[in-house]
């Protein structure tokens, strides 16, 4: 009961803003400007304001063409709505200006080129979106078992399966891994949008991938948001390791794997690393969705973390946002005491399918 008070009083919350901000947009074009042929305008901002609550929830419960239709449209409104909420803004700040300052500005001229650049910069993040990078990285670990020195893995996190992408883009970005031939590969969580899927179709396309050392998942946080057991079965069904609270050897390198909720408190994510009793003398590699409390890992002995989740905000100015809460972690390759994490910016995206200021990647890492 208290559960789904709380998921009302947060989709409350979301719309009243969503409805400020086109009031805001709205206020904006038409001030200073004909009262008449208003009507049409404030029907279409009414309807787009309601537009991604409506289609999320509808996408939680049901898929078929017209609603992926639907979904990503009102994905994309969304993301071009926060640039075209920082052009009213800035706007509104050159009205400010010239009226203190006495100059003139033809007020509405201003709001066009300001509202015209908003959507050229968000379809530009949209294109961005699609464009796949694959960045390399080379780890130094100590204690690196012979066997594993120059060898290569893949790391790959947060595809959002679901309603803006599916089984022909994991297609594809199996495709890209299999070209670097990775020595193993890490899912490192959020596979799933968590919007409803047949989640064991979406996942054929991992039966593809193959390496020497293995293919590891970790849920995210997307998986877990319900039922993760169809997300999960989908998974070991297309032939993946998952990994559950538990550790493996493979050639000598220890690799841990945790999944999102088991790592959400520190005293649990110890709980976890002590159980699964790492030898403090040879690697060790941890995949865990979320670059949460790395101290704890670095005190368990793990060499290296690997995560995903931050989606490096995805794009401005949500991405000064992400950088403020996870800092040095929000991306790339740093350092925590003796341990060493890399976090990945995603291949996918989460809510609008933009992308500016971090790019959509599969990891490729070196083993020194």
């Amino acid at each position: 009961m208290r559960r789904g008070l709380g998921i009302v009083g947060f989709v409350t919350v979301v719309q009243t803003v969503l409805f400020l901000t086109h009031f805001l947009l709205y206020e904006t074009w038409t001030y200073l400007t004909p009262a008449d042929s208003k009507l049409w305008l404030q029907v279409t901002l009414g309807l787009l304001s309601i537009s991604f609550i409506a289609a999320s929830v509808l996408a939680y419960r049901y898929t078929n063409p017209l609603l992926r239709t639907f979904y990503r449209a009102a994905a994309v409104w969304l993301g071009l709505l926060t640039f075209l909420f920082v052009a009213a803004l800035a706007a509104w700040i050159v009205y400010g200006v010239a009226q203190l300052t006495g100059a003139h500005v033809a007020f509405h001229r201003v709001v066009e080129w300001l509202f015209a650049t908003a959507v050229v910069v968000g379809m530009a993040g949209i294109v961005n979106a699609n464009w796949t990078r694959v960045t390399h990285a080379t780890i130094r670990l100590a204690n690196l078992p012979e066997a594993w020195r120059g060898r290569k893995a893949a790391l790959i996190s947060d595809l959002h399966l679901g309603h803006v992408r599916n089984g022909n883009f994991l297609r594809r970005m199996v495709s890209l891994i299999l070209s670097e031939g990775p020595d193993a590969i890490f899912i490192a969580g959020d596979l799933y949008d968590g919007t409803y899927i047949d989640a064991q179709k979406a996942a054929a396309p991992l039966s593809k991938l193959s390496a020497p050392q293995g293919v590891y998942f970790v849920a995210g946080n997307h998986e877990q948001f319900r039922d993760e057991d169809k997300y999960v079965h989908a998974v070991k069904a297309a032939g993946v390791r998952v990994l559950h609270n538990e550790k493996i050897e493979a050639d000598g390198l220890q690799i841990v794997g945790v999944p999102y909720r088991n790592a959400l408190r520190a005293e649990h994510l110890a709980s976890v690393l002590q159980r699964v009793k790492l030898d403090r003398e040879r690697a060790s590699i941890l995949l865990l969705h979320a670059p949460h409390h790395p101290e704890v890992a670095e005190a368990a002995g793990v060499s290296l973390q690997l995560s995903g989740h931050t989606h490096l905000g995805q794009f401005i100015p949500w991405s000064w946002f992400a950088r403020k809460i996870y800092r040095q972690l929000v991306y790339g390759l740093s350092r925590i005491g003796k341990m060493q994490i890399f976090t990945s910016s995603g291949a996918g995206t989460w809510g609008p399918p933009l992308r500016l200021g971090s790019n959509p990647e599969i990891v490729m890492l070196q083993f020194e």
